[in-house]
Parts: C-alpha cells; sequence; structure tokens
C-alpha cells in the first residue's frame, strides 16, 4: 500500500458495534472520567476491568460499550485512543489484505482525502507506544475491536 483514503462517515458506528474490546490507557481512564465528572477511581469501579497488565472497559450486556449510544460516541471528545486512531491501527496499516476486509465493515474507508502510508504508518506507531502489552512488548498480542 502506498496511500490509503479514510474519512469517518457522520452517524456511523459500525466499528463501535465489532466483537472484541476496547483497551485503555492510564491518560484514556482520567480523561474519561474527567469529561464524565467523575474521579478516575469511580470510572475505573464502574466502567473498566483491570488486569495485571492491560485495561479494557467492561462490557454492558448485550453491548460492545456503555458509551454508545444510537447516535454516535457519549464520551466523543474523550473517547479511548484504540477509538481515536481505528482504522489507523497496525495490524489494518500493515496488511492490505486487512485494510480491505476492514473496508466491508467500515464506510469510511476508501473515502475522503489520501492518506500517504507514512502518515498512516506514524498514526499506527502511536497505538504500539499506547498498548504497549497489546503489540509483543508486554503481555501478548490480544484482539482489539
Amino acid at each position: 500500500m502506498d496511500e490509503l483514503r479514510f474519512a469517518c462517515q457522520p452517524g456511523c458506528t459500525r466499528c463501535c458495534n465489532q466483537q472484541g474490546f476496547v483497551y485503555l490507557t492510564e491518560e484514556d481512564l482520567r480523561r474519561a472520567a474527567w469529561f464524565l465528572g467523575l474521579t478516575p477511581q469511580q470510572f475505573e469501579r464502574q466502567f473498566v476491568y483491570r488486569t495485571r497488565h492491560l485495561l479494557r472497559l467492561r462490557k454492558p450486556r448485550g453491548r460492545q460499550c456503555h458509551f454508545l449510544l444510537e447516535d454516535g460516541c457519549a464520551i466523543h471528545p474523550a473517547k479511548p485512543t484504540q477509538c481515536r486512531l481505528f482504522p489507523f491501527w497496525p495490524e489494518l496499516v500493515e496488511s492490505r489484505r486487512a485494510w480491505q476486509q476492514t473496508a466491508r465493515l467500515c464506510p469510511g474507508i476508501g473515502q475522503g482525502p489520501l492518506i500517504q502510508i507514512g502518515t498512516a504508518l506514524e498514526t499506527a506507531s502511536e497505538m504500539k507506544q499506547a498498548y504497549p502489552g497489546l503489540y509483543g512488548r508486554g503481555a501478548g498480542a490480544r484482539r482489539r475491536r
């Protein structure tokens, strides 16, 4: 791949409705808590599952995310890094096949201005830095949404 196109489509929540988990950084947790007017401890007690190496949002029964509403993300201005960077995840940007498969689920892939692969890879590297436990530096790779 030399170039990619992506523009999030208004009202679309398909990426949010895929099976998987939303992982958090400590900063994601603090930012979302502040946005909701909670302390980080309150937010964590109510919405976060913590393991030794990872934080992830708890899944409510029958839904993918507590914050996914019919018209979009209730914490959009403070959404987790993983959500903010989609679809520029290393496993998608580094594989033409994975990018094309994801395009079947995401109507924004193939839309919008051209994005140089170098820019996409730079964005993907932010995922690797934010979630080292998911990208080979820590607890091992796990499936993201």
